[in-house]
């Protein structure tokens, strides 16, 4: 199997697995950057996560425009991907979600930060991007390179942003690397607010989280991966 044959199998379970996870719903998306040209990207046309085939991926240029669209009507978002992967040599995944248990933190003030040893791939706490800071009143939805770019500059050298009144984008140095922080984002949110209602919390701390994620090796990527593709109805690719 070639590098991209690969890519494009790992985006169709990709899509799957978040769907089956509960991380998107009928919207939501994940890309690749293509492994044979590192300044373009892999991303289905526009449907939701659950029914996309290989067929739905296309290869798109950093700025968005397809390569070969044929009538593939593409995700109004998919800016958020070609800026990131144009910050961030080191990224070969993107996932941007709506994730329900993160919302919260992208609207109160309140910092999400790992509390979990599984969580914290997160980074040592998530920043929120606000469209509103730079760009005023719009649909909250990252539809242009500019928007794509402002919200890159924020995540930064990190795993992870919420966005205002949105969801979140998360990225990783592969497609498995990216659903793993994906899945374990929602889940550290739900427990954050779940110990939030009972008391004081002890956070784990920078050290601790620095640690944790050096562990995060390709044998916890593929444990789970195995684990969740399973669940989805996938078989796992060898990596």
């Amino acid at each position: 199997m070639s590098k991209l044959d690969f890519v494009l199998e790992e985006l169709v379970t990709a899509n799957r697995i978040l769907a089956n996870e509960g991380i998107v719903d009928s919207f939501g998306h994940v890309s690749a950057r293509h492994p044979d040209n590192p300044q373009h990207y892999l991303l289905s046309r526009a449907r939701a996560p659950e029914r996309i085939e290989r067929g739905d991926i296309v290869e798109y240029t950093l700025d968005g425009t397809a390569i070969d669209e044929r009538g593939r009507a593409p995700y109004l978002e998919r800016f958020i991907h070609g800026a990131i992967y144009e910050a961030r040599p080191d990224v070969h995944a993107v996932v941007h979600n709506h994730s329900p248990s993160v919302i919260p933190f992208g609207v109160t003030g309140t910092k999400l930060k790992p509390l979990l040893h599984m969580c914290a791939s997160c980074g040592h706490e998530v920043p929120v991007w606000d469209s509103q800071d730079k760009f005023g009143d719009t649909t909250l939805l990252v539809s242009d390179m500019a928007m794509g770019r402002d919200l890159a500059k924020l995540v930064g050298a990190g795993p992870t942003a919420l966005m205002r009144g949105h969801g979140a984008t998360v990225v990783g140095r592969s497609v498995r690397h990216a659903v793993f922080i994906s899945v374990y984002l929602e889940v550290g949110a739900k427990l954050q607010m779940q110990a939030m209602a009972m008391g004081e919390i002890k956070f784990l701390t920078p050290g601790e989280v620095d640690k944790i994620v050096a562990r995060v090796t390709d044998y916890t990527l593929n444990r789970a991966w195995e684990n969740w593709a399973r669940r989805a109805g996938r078989d796992m690719q060898a990596a």
